[in-house]
């Protein structure tokens, strides 16, 4: 196949999802709606300096290779399409070409929140939402199946974007041959052992849990800022802090952020077996955090209580140099 099938683009168009040639897309995000309208802001904004009303949440690839049971987006294979053709593509579309629409359809789906910003401080955060300088690389599927990353992490910094990759750690061989590499890269740590790796990700390849442990170990020798992210689910995955400590040291990253699972979207599909009441609260990953601190050493830097989330970083420094020095954006892959 060369192109998404119209029946699950029909499926995410009506979720929002706007497209971009044959196999990306870029969906707003509720924190940038929330910052063009000067509301709560996003947890980047708070421990990274990430304007929220300026950062695009994108995706090159839609297929992934798991069907992690917390997700919130749609997963293909719930619905009847198989993720091995979603990424089957006879001609991937130019890096060029996929940042230039990427940008222009943020511009477009922001449009009509101009009519909205009825202050002079709106009217200015609209102006500024229309020169993106961040893109997020995690809007659904898994990225590094894109084969042209590194040169689309390029053009996103020719622009003077910061870029933001979130892997699920499926790829440890992508990992190696990312150059440039993202302003930012995230590997997502959704279990503490294999066992629970299997229930909580259901991966539909072979060896995924030792993928992980390889994609964990190439994560620690990679020279930009690294993150290990964190979505735990009462009576799922939030257990053996133990294990998790452990997989912190192997990667080494320059800061955990230790999330709660929502109940929202596709995360509400009853094949999943999540219920309302699988939601942590704020005190309960807070407390999950700290024992995660003691274990490792890394310190508590910040919170953000509307995603309720906690960011460990591995050091002083790490805490200092937390907030992205975006001068710098543009002259990292010199």
């Amino acid at each position: 196949m060369s192109k998404m099938p119209e029946q699950l683009r029909a499926k995410m168009a009506k979720q929002g999802y706007h497209f971009v040639g044959d196999h990306s897309a870029v969906k707003i995000c509720e924190y940038t709606a929330n910052g063009l309208q000067g509301k709560t802001l996003c947890y980047k904004y708070s421990f990274y300096g990430i304007k929220s009303w300026q950062c695009i949440q994108a995706t090159p690839a839609v297929g992934c290779d798991l069907s992690c049971n917390f997700c919130w987006r749609l997963i293909p294979e719930e619905h009847g399409f198989k993720w091995n053709e979603l990424n089957a593509v006879e001609k991937w579309d130019d890096p060029v070409y996929i940042v230039e629409n990427m940008i222009r359809e943020q511009r477009r789906i922001i449009s009509g929140y101009k009519a909205k910003a009825d202050t002079d401080a709106k009217m200015q955060r609209w102006k500024e939402g229309n020169e993106p300088r961040h893109v997020a690389l995690s809007l659904t599927g898994e990225p590094l199946f894109y084969p042209r990353m590194c040169e689309l992490l390029k053009e996103f910094h020719k622009r003077g974007i910061s870029t933001f990759l979130v892997h699920n750690g499926t790829l440890p061989e992508a990992l190696e041959k990312l150059n440039p590499l993202p302003t930012q890269l995230y590997v997502s740590l959704q279990a503490p052992d294999k066992e629970t790796y299997i229930k909580v990700t259901r991966p539909k390849i072979p060896n995924a849990w030792e993928r992980f442990l390889d994609a964990l170990s190439v994560m620690k020798t990679l020279n930009t800022r690294k993150v290990l992210r964190m979505t735990l689910v009462k009576g799922v995955n939030m257990l053996n802090p133990e294990g998790y400590a452990e997989l912190i040291k192997l990667a080494s990253p320059n800061y955990v952020e230790v999330k709660g699972f929502s109940y929202i979207g596709g995360a509400r599909e009853s094949a999943r077996n999540l219920q309302y009441t699988s939601m942590p609260s704020h005190e309960e990953i807070r407390a999950f955090a700290k024992r995660l601190s003691e274990l490792t050493g890394y310190v508590q830097a910040a919170e953000h209580m509307p995603s309720r989330i906690v960011l460990l970083c591995r050091d002083e420094e790490s805490k200092r140099n937390r907030i992205i020095d975006f001068s710098r954006i543009g002259n990292q892959d010199a």
